[in-house]
């Protein structure tokens, strides 16, 4: 269902730097609708590790990913946001002061700025070149994320990839389901501590290790997977059982539509004003992974400070001429509707 709606601020992205920006821009009283790809709010955090922890968010030693969304929509509730899910931005337009944005769905949005929280844009799993693919992924046979870890329960799982997820989910599944990692070389991408911990599973017999193969086929009824074949650079095959192949060979990102708005662009990155997040389209602000200036990091935390201060330079474009007396949150309280 298509949409016409004015707004104060525009936000894309629903990622936790996304959803932060809600409450920000709604402590000065401003409305926001968010727009995002995925149909559901959380971005990478709700994609690809809903339940593996987060360890750099202050307050919470440790968060799974989605345990922090759902603290941040609960944060963002009382500002009541839009939230368009399942569509793209495709098309912005500026005339008299105000932002026109046009989505994939055909929904328009008339606002006075507009914040690229979009993480590092668009994203979908890097497939593996396989027969028969297409239908094991619309069973669940074949899958690029896990978000729910009692799934596999049981399950006889293969796991390729050499990357942190890859040797993370192999330690986090080994406790309840048949596991064997594929990777092409012993030596794997992920980090040191984690990758010892799972030689060490291995060498207890918690894990199966099939090094060096790579995938080279499914067997199964073209939904229902029986196993997973293997195959050395050699051409030596063999086939694992397996009732589920998690594949792990990393992310394929891209901008989007976003790449042709004329934007400051520094490889795929939006390059913007440190301490106000403005690019170099007036009203248009990005935060979070999407964003780049000198000295940035590439933290949750660090894109929370910048959506609160892109929250701050954009008040005076809706609210003109009106002083803003900044006050903390402990003496306002949280603002009524």
């Amino acid at each position: 269902m298509t949409a016409v709606i004015d707004t104060d601020v525009a936000i894309i992205g629903a990622g936790p730097v996304g959803l932060f920006a809600v409450f920000e821009c709604g402590m000065l009283r401003m409305k926001s609708v968010v727009v995002d790809a995925l149909e559901a709010v959380g971005g990478q955090c709700t994609a690809l590790y809903p339940e593996k922890p987060i360890f750099d968010v202050p307050a919470h030693p440790s968060i799974a990913g989605a345990d922090l969304i759902a603290k941040l929509e609960e944060q963002a509730a009382p500002f009541a946001p839009t939230y368009l899910l399942g569509r793209r931005v495709e098309r912005l337009m500026s005339e008299g002061g105000v932002l026109t944005l046009g989505t994939s769905a055909g929904d328009t949005i008339r606002c006075k700025a507009v914040i690229i929280a979009a993480g590092a844009g668009a994203f979908g799993p890097n497939r593996p070149p396989l027969d028969g693919l297409p239908g094991y992924e619309a069973s669940g046979a074949v899958r690029y994320l896990v978000a729910r870890r009692e799934d596999f329960r049981g399950k006889r799982v293969v796991i390729a990839g050499g990357g942190d997820s890859a040797v993370d989910w192999a330690l986090s599944l080994k406790d309840i389901a048949t596991v064997t990692v594929v990777h092409r070389r012993p030596k794997f991408r992920a980090a040191p501590e984690t990758a010892a911990q799972l030689d060490a599973a291995a060498a207890r017999g918690e894990v199966e290790m099939a090094i060096p193969y790579q995938l080279h086929g499914l067997k199964g009824d073209g939904a229902k997977l029986d196993a997973v074949t293997l195959a050395t650079l050699k051409g030596e095959q063999r086939d694992i059982p397996a009732d589920h192949l998690l594949a792990f060979f990393g992310l394929s990102m891209e901008l989007g539509p976003i790449a042709e708005w004329g934007l400051g662009l520094d490889r795929s990155h939006i390059a913007v004003q440190p301490a106000t997040c403005a690019t170099n389209i007036d009203g248009v602000f990005a935060i979070g992974d999407i964003a780049t200036y000198p000295g940035k990091l590439k933290l949750i935390l660090q894109g929370f400070s910048e959506a609160a201060m892109t929250a701050h330079a954009i008040h005076p474009r809706v609210f003109p001429g009106e002083a803003l007396h900044f006050e903390y949150s402990t003496t306002k309280g949280v603002p009524a509707g």
